[in-house]
């Protein structure tokens, strides 16, 4: 790291936890994030302001003006533009030294396929179900660790889904495909703003996490949030050997 560096990242090296090696591999590391939007805005800038090198974020939509509400890394001069252009002007001017890569496209199969290959860790902040299957999928074939997230009305939960572990369960082995909970689409109900801030947040904490092998993960773990009444639960969650995804 220059003198720049040492500064910037001052109070992550004053954590022992985290000192010059884990801020060194998040300078290294390549991150994927799928969705610029209320998750996936407070996850990309904490990402790029945390110092990991690499950040590829894809989402095809464009801003509108019923995004600003809850979406912080667009403003109303965004409004029109690509999510992931808005998004990655945002995170390049927050931190220079991270190389964020704009991906003004939904990602499927092969293309899919190869950007999870790439990565260290994927972020799903999509919003909806079919995508996040086919991350799951991605993921599982290349074991690569995923940071999952959704918010809707007042609820909001997070898991780390990271398959390098033998025991680990993966997306579809709490939410299988097909199921009546996959139907639902996340953009037909409301969403309280704030949430989607912490829930995005704590991707971006459970990805540098991963990244620099630090604490423990939210691996084999629900976290739910409720927002309305201020209350958080924790449920275990077992791999389901019957998963037709990740099953044996």
């Amino acid at each position: 790291m220059n003198d720049n560096q040492l500064l910037r990242y001052s109070r992550h090296l004053l954590l022992d936890e985290i000192g010059i090696a884990g801020q060194e591999r998040l300078l290294k590391a390549h991150a994927l994030i799928v969705g610029a939007g209320g998750l996936g805005s407070p996850a990309a800038l904490y990402l790029a302001a945390a110092g990991v090198g690499r950040i590829a974020l894809a989402d095809a939509d464009h801003v509108e003006l019923t995004n600003l509400q809850r979406q912080i890394a667009h403003d109303t001069s965004s409004l029109n533009e690509n999510k992931a252009a808005s998004a990655a002007r945002r995170m390049r001017a927050m931190n220079p030294d991270v190389q964020v890569e704009p991906l003004a496209e939904r990602l499927l199969g092969e293309r899919l396929d190869w950007l999870v290959a790439q990565a260290d860790v994927v972020l799903d902040c999509s919003d909806n179900f079919a995508t996040r299957h086919a991350i799951n999928r991605a993921c599982v074939a290349h074991k690569k660790p995923l940071v999952s997230g959704a918010a809707v009305r007042f609820d909001g939960q997070v898991s780390v889904f990271d398959l390098r572990d033998s025991e680990a369960p993966c997306y579809a082995c709490l939410f299988p495909e097909h199921s009546e909970e996959a139907e639902m689409r996340c953009a037909e109900f409301g969403v309280f703003a704030p949430l989607v801030g912490v829930v995005g947040a704590l991707q971006a904490a459970e990805a540098l996490k991963v990244l620099m092998g630090i604490g423990q993960p939210l691996k084999g773990r629900l976290l739910l949030y409720n927002a309305l009444d201020a209350e958080w639960r924790a449920i275990k969650l077992k791999r389901d050997g019957g998963c037709s995804v990740c099953g044996k």
